[in-house]
């Protein structure tokens, strides 16, 4: 036996590890290869009925080529499940309240608060509600992706980093990624209410009203003028100096931080211009504003089908699809283009119980004590034991809350009604006019959405997309109220007859940016849940009215419109602040950095940094101390969203009543001077001081992978989309934050779709080595648009029916 000498030996051993380092490394990779979508090839799928086509342009835009639309929902599910099982596993447990089942007791807090509502149970039940001809599509989705899933030679990447297995796909999870829509959509809106309810116990009532009225000189609605705002009360009525300094400045410090919170919404833009200003058809524009994400949320998707009725007819609707559901969200079909934005209507009421004071399982319901229902939900957990949850519920809806006085809350939502979620919207796939759309669009069962929508014959029209509740009863929906009488509550939907509807304007122009739309029985109707400030659908209506006749670039270049218009009265407010500011170091840095304001949202300016800056100081400064007076009462109160409250804070700048100025100060002026040292000295403190604090460098994309957060940082760094400045802000069309902001934006003309533009962040697949992770987020970032229609195919994959399949 030969001996190796001992410098052999140590070579060896030192060598080793490098050995295996590098067989683990190959080991992964092939895994994340065996992981891959396959992109070309035939693969023979149970169940179709004839050949479906998959092509994939160079972004990853899919296109299917299907006999029906049962083949293209089957072929539709098994791409969905090759690109994106993993999230769209996210979005079905996020709504169901099953996330520790994989992520472990982490996940629980998430899970507990989303399983109070039972929505599988729920999905389950409106699966069985909805008509056969859906519930068809739905299964035949669910059996293509689950074989698009087992077709992969290794479970999804996701699943290996987490090391479990993913769960087979169910039919009621379709519904339930809609779910996941309601809660992104309405669940602030929801919470909103009871931190009101709050508020308004802990306030005078004059100032509450003066703090949460629904509108104000910054209203841009298509009918009705904006509101007026109500007066601040007297100082008999309500004086902050009679406030604690020391609890003043306590609720400084805790709020300090969440500025933001009053300039981030779920929402979106979307407008519209009639053929009168085309010469054609109608241009329809849309982006999305929602949490930004890689992969991204959408999928970039067009289907191509036979009419069921005509079959020498093709059906052919390009858009974006939601990987979960069997349909186009928003896209064009050819003859008509349509889109969203998130409404803000109030979907949701907040019920006060009477429970029965000899035996609290019962409550008051039309004058007799009726049993609360108790569910157990089980949750499980990874790696501990299950847990099990106990959910009250009353003929309304769960008990989720206690309103300021310890009274239980049961929820009233659109999303807990018989046929609030639905898969209508397919219809607008083969829908040819303006007219049809919105019937459809009225009945469909998803988020109350606006729904602007155009047609290749140059009309227009907005409404509402979704159910919307029919209230009975004299009340304020606005605030918890007790309906143990029966004399008022909810009966069912609103008739499609009575929904706000505005078809081909006089100015042939529409528009919407979350922000109040209406005005008189309809606004009643509808309910404010919250409207965004009608600053940025201002300067998008301002921006169409000065056009007289558009092309798709006209439309392209108002969605990214970065101009802060809306910050130029608080710019001109730090100059005049700053001029009459005693000398110092900091006044003349914060001077100059002023000087280089050229009114944009831009990655290199200082000044729109400063000026945004100084905007939330004053602002938080100001509400901090109303906020205070409620937390003497309710300690863990914290500020709802105020979405409005631009127009209050600026009545009290301007008026400067004594009684409403914060303790602590002796005048206005001092107020505005001290946030000004204060943002100045923070600003100077970092690297750099003052002169390079951009707002590129504050805005910097963190669009993240889901697991990022959880792996090292080399991984992570691989996952996530680059950490670019990014322009555009709060209040103007261009929304934009570091993970917050549009997540697709098209630009197109039914018939003329090969004219149209589009732009999507985060990517089309969401397998890291695939071709299609990040694709066009380049193009995103930088505001240039790709072709609203996927490009040439360079890749095909061809769907074929076993022999004997049906």
């Amino acid at each position: 036996m030969t001996i190796l000498p001992w410098s052999s030996l140590i070579r060896w051993l030192l060598f080793m590890p490098l050995v295996l380092a590098l067989l683990l490394t190959c080991a992964s990779w092939l895994l994340l290869q065996g992981s891959l979508p396959q992109y070309d090839g035939k693969v023979h799928v149970p169940g179709l009925s004839a050949a479906a086509v998959i092509e994939r342009d160079v972004l990853g835009s899919v296109t299917i080529h299907a006999q029906n639309r049962l083949d293209l929902a089957r072929a539709l599910g098994y791409v969905h499940a090759q690109e994106r099982f993993f999230e769209m596993d996210l979005m079905r447990r996020s709504a169901a309240g099953e996330l520790a089942e994989l992520f472990g007791a982490g996940a629980l807090p998430a899970d507990r608060k989303a399983r109070r509502h039972r929505m599988r149970a729920r999905a389950k039940a409106m699966l069985a509600d909805l008509p056969e001809s859906q519930r068809r599509l739905i299964d035949v989705y669910r059996d293509g992706a689950n074989k698009g899933l087992a077709a992969l030679a290794v479970r999804p990447f996701p699943y290996l980093l987490t090391r479990t297995q993913p769960h087979p796909w169910r039919s009621e999870d379709s519904l339930l990624i809609i779910i996941s829509m309601f809660f992104t959509l309405q669940e602030s809106s929801v919470q909103r209410e009871l931190q009101l309810s709050t508020l308004r116990a802990g306030l005078p009532e004059s100032i509450y009203q003066f703090l949460t009225a629904s509108g104000g000189e910054w209203d841009t609605p298509l009918l009705g003028a904006p509101f007026e705002w109500p007066q601040p009360p007297s100082s008999e009525e309500f004086d902050l100096h009679q406030l604690d300094s020391g609890l003043e400045r306590m609720e400084r410090t805790l709020q300090h931080h969440r500025n933001d919170q009053y300039d981030e919404a779920p929402g979106s833009n979307s407008f519209a211009v009639a053929g009168s200003l085309t010469s054609g058809a109608a241009l329809v524009a849309n982006d999305m504003h929602l949490s930004l994400r890689a992969p991204s949320l959408w999928f970039r998707t067009r289907l191509i089908y036979s009419h069921f009725q005509r079959p020498e007819r093709l059906i052919d609707t390009a858009g974006i699809s939601l990987p979960g559901v069997p349909a186009i969200v928003v896209g064009s079909n050819r003859h008509i283009a349509w889109s969203f934005t998130n409404s803000y209507g109030d979907m949701a009421d907040w019920v006060r119980i009477t429970l029965d004071p000899a035996d609290p399982s019962r409550y008051l319901s039309g004058g007799n004590w009726k049993p609360i229902s108790v569910y157990h939900e089980t949750l499980h957990v990874r790696g501990a034991p299950d847990e099990t949850l106990e959910v009250r519920e009353t003929e309304w809806g769960p008990i989720l809350a206690d309103d300021h006085d310890g009274t239980p809350l049961a929820l009233v939502w659109t999303v807990y009604q018989s046929g609030s979620v639905n898969l209508d919207l397919i219809e607008l796939e083969q829908v040819e006019t303006v007219d049809n759309a919105i019937v459809v669009a009225q009945h469909a069962g998803i988020p109350a959405q606006n729904f602007i929508v155009g047609d290749r014959n140059g009309n227009i029209a907005w409404t509402i997309a979704g159910r919307i509740p029919l209230r009975t009863g004299q009340y304020n929906p606005g605030i918890p109220a007790d309906w143990s009488e029966g004399n008022i509550g909810w009966q069912g939907w609103l008739e499609a007859a009575k929904y706000p509807l505005i078809s081909n304007p006089q100015e042939q122009r529409l528009w919407s940016a979350n922000s109040r739309v209406i005005d008189g029985t309809m606004y009643t109707l509808l309910g404010d849940g919250g409207y965004e400030l009608g600053a940025r659908a201002r300067q998008i209506r301002d921006s169409l009215q000065k056009i007289e006749h558009f092309t798709p670039t006209d439309l392209f270049s108002i969605q990214l419109d970065d101009r802060a218009l809306f910050l130029a009265r608080w710019r001109q407010l730090l100059k005049r602040t700053l001029d009459q500011t005693s000398s110092s170091d900091w006044r003349t840095e914060m001077q100059q950095a002023l000087n280089d304001w050229d009114g944009h949202a831009a990655i290199n300016s200082v000044a729109y940094r400063i000026v945004r800056t100084f905007r939330q100081e004053i602002i938080g400064s100001i509400l901090d101390n109303f906020a205070a007076k409620v937390r003497r009462r309710h300690p863990d109160f914290l500020l709802p969203r105020l979405p409005q409250i631009e127009h209050a804070v600026w009545v009290l700048l301007e008026q400067r009543p004594l009684h409403l100025l914060p303790p602590g100060y002796t005048d206005w002026d001092q107020l505005l001077e001290t946030c000004v040292q204060r943002i100045a000295e923070q600003l100077q403190a970092q690297p750099g001081g003052i002169a390079v604090r951009t707002w590129g460098e504050q805005n910097t994309a963190a669009i993240q992978h889901p697991l990022s957060r959880v792996l090292p940082g080399f991984i992570a760094q691989w996952l996530d989309m680059p950490r670019d400045p990014l322009p555009g802000d709060s209040y103007m069309p261009r929304i934009q934050s570091p993970n917050f902001g549009a997540s697709q934006r098209f630009v197109v003309a039914p018939g003329n779709e090969e004219q149209g533009y589009f732009s999507m962040p985060g990517g089309q697949s969401g397998h890291p080595l695939s071709p299609y992770y990040g694709s066009g987020h380049a193009d995103w970032v930088t505001g240039k648009a790709t072709a609203f229609l996927p490009g040439p195919p360079e890749h095909t994959l061809s769907l074929l029916p076993l022999r004997g399949s049906q």
